[in-house]
């Protein structure tokens, strides 16, 4: 930073994740002084996190420092650090060592936590999807699994996995888990495919979908050879096995939680802060916070009004838009001008399955598009939503690799040598990785 600033006349942001890393662009780009708090020193692209977990894509591939990130914003200041306390009377954070931050204006971008719905064991032995340190932590527990079944020192079905919860996540994982599995029992490296259960309360797969996209999901997922479970809940988890509603018990050493996600705790903690469903904060159509016209909140902090419907769905898309939406309410309103209600772009939904597999559904009117013209086009929109020229070009590379090469997530999977984590993630949160500053590095929560 150079020159000296006034402090209260900042735009605090609490989190670096897609929308706010998108609000201090746009505030920045007009020269407006930002003070981006979040507890990693690193943006993550969350939707590709299951392919971290996976041995897709290296976790450096879809992080970048926010240092990198805002290198040419003299008026964008970074502090890594967790928030202990939110003021919005006086719009004011306290970090947990006791520092106040205060500013003209506060944005709640502070990003989701997983949605448990209290069945017990889950936060306990489930693996949530919702972080770097949860993707590699998912892939190394993996990789123990298959050396150890390798080894003949665990039963074949130590490698059973259970997915929790059938919208995008639970899908996308369930497909690459399914691929992964097939190619380690091809290059001999277990007996033969894990068994991967996909479970859901719903009665179908992708259920923001249309109908054509559920009965292409089933069928797909089926044909790689997973095993959906619809109108079942989970009952309770345990190190084990899971116990579902329905009475049956699926032995697994391995859950992964997709059923759900809630704002982070900072937010629902904020004093006087009325939240909403998954303790998300209802906002008003401006983004701002009823009784609070200084504060907003974006992304997958709030509850933003829809045109048609309650509220729109937690999409990257959603949060971006939402992000530089709030900014430039910020700058109407310190020019003096009137706010304007948030406008969300449709642009569609879509969700990869496998390997020449995908659902697509574009634009307004939802047009349908299934099988490699989806997969092509996810893999092209994903790759334009990564921060940055070398992690775009880096993921096509992989992508193009593990295309060509069937068995590329599989040798990666089976080396010894853990993914470079190139940031300053908690070495005591992810065991056995070596933790570096620096590097290139993605939608991170901050607390």
């Amino acid at each position: 930073m150079t020159g000296q600033r006034d402090e209260s006349r900042n735009v605090l942001v609490l989190g670096g994740g897609l929308a706010g890393v998108a609000c201090a662009h746009r505030l920045g780009d007009e020269g407006i002084g930002v003070t981006l708090v979040d507890r990693n020193d690193y943006h993550q692209f969350q939707p590709l996190l299951y392919q971290v977990a996976t041995a897709q894509l290296p976790a450096e591939d879809i992080a970048r420092p926010h240092r990198v990130i805002f290198h040419a914003y003299p008026t964008v200041e970074v502090r890594t650090a967790h928030v202990a306390e939110v003021d919005l009377a006086n719009l004011t954070l306290t970090l947990s060592d006791g520092e106040k931050i205060s500013g003209s204006q506060l944005v709640l971008a502070a990003g989701a936590q997983p949605e448990y719905f209290g069945v017990p064991g889950a936060a306990e032995h489930a693996f949530p999807l919702y972080s770097v340190a949860d993707a590699e932590r998912l892939r190394l527990h993996v990789q123990d699994l298959v050396r150890a079944v390798s080894a003949g020192e665990l039963e074949q079905d130590a490698l059973d996995i259970v997915v929790v919860g059938g919208g995008p996540t639970g899908v996308e994982i369930t497909g690459a888990l399914t691929e992964l599995m097939t190619a380690l029992a091809t290059m001999d490296r277990i007996p033969k495919s894990g068994r991967i259960f996909l479970i859901d309360r719903g009665s179908t797969l992708l259920g923001a979908f249309s109908d054509r996209s559920h009965k292409y999901a089933h069928k797909r997922l089926t044909e790689q050879g997973a095993e959906p479970r619809l109108d079942t809940g989970v009952a309770s988890v345990h190190a084990d096995r899971v116990e579902l509603d329905d009475g049956t018990v699926i032995r697994t050493r391995t859950v992964i939680w997709g059923g759900g996600e809630s704002a982070a705790p900072v937010v629902q903690a904020a004093a006087g802060l009325k939240t909403g469903r998954g303790g998300r904060v209802d906002v008003l159509p401006d983004l701002t916070v009823e009784e609070h016209p200084g504060v907003y909140a974006i992304g997958d902090a709030a509850n933003i009004p829809a045109r048609h419907g309650p509220t729109l769905p937690q999409l990257g898309s959603v949060a971006q838009q939402s992000g530089d939406w709030a900014a430039a309410n910020i700058l109407r309103r310190r020019a003096g001008q009137p706010t304007k209600p948030f406008h969300y772009k449709d642009k569609g939904i879509m969700a990869m399955i496998g390997r020449n597999a995908a659902v697509a559904e574009v634009g307004k009117h939802r047009h349908q598009v299934d099988g490699p013209v989806a997969f092509a086009a996810w893999l092209g929109v994903h790759a334009m939503l990564l921060s940055g020229a070398h992690s775009k070009v880096d993921a096509f590379v992989s992508w193009a690799w593990d295309y060509f090469e069937r068995d590329h997530a599989a040798t990666v999977e089976w080396s010894t040598k853990p993914q470079r984590i190139a940031w300053g993630d908690d070495a005591a949160d992810v065991p056995h990785i070596s933790v570096h500053r620096g590097g290139s590095g993605p939608k991170a929560d901050s607390s």
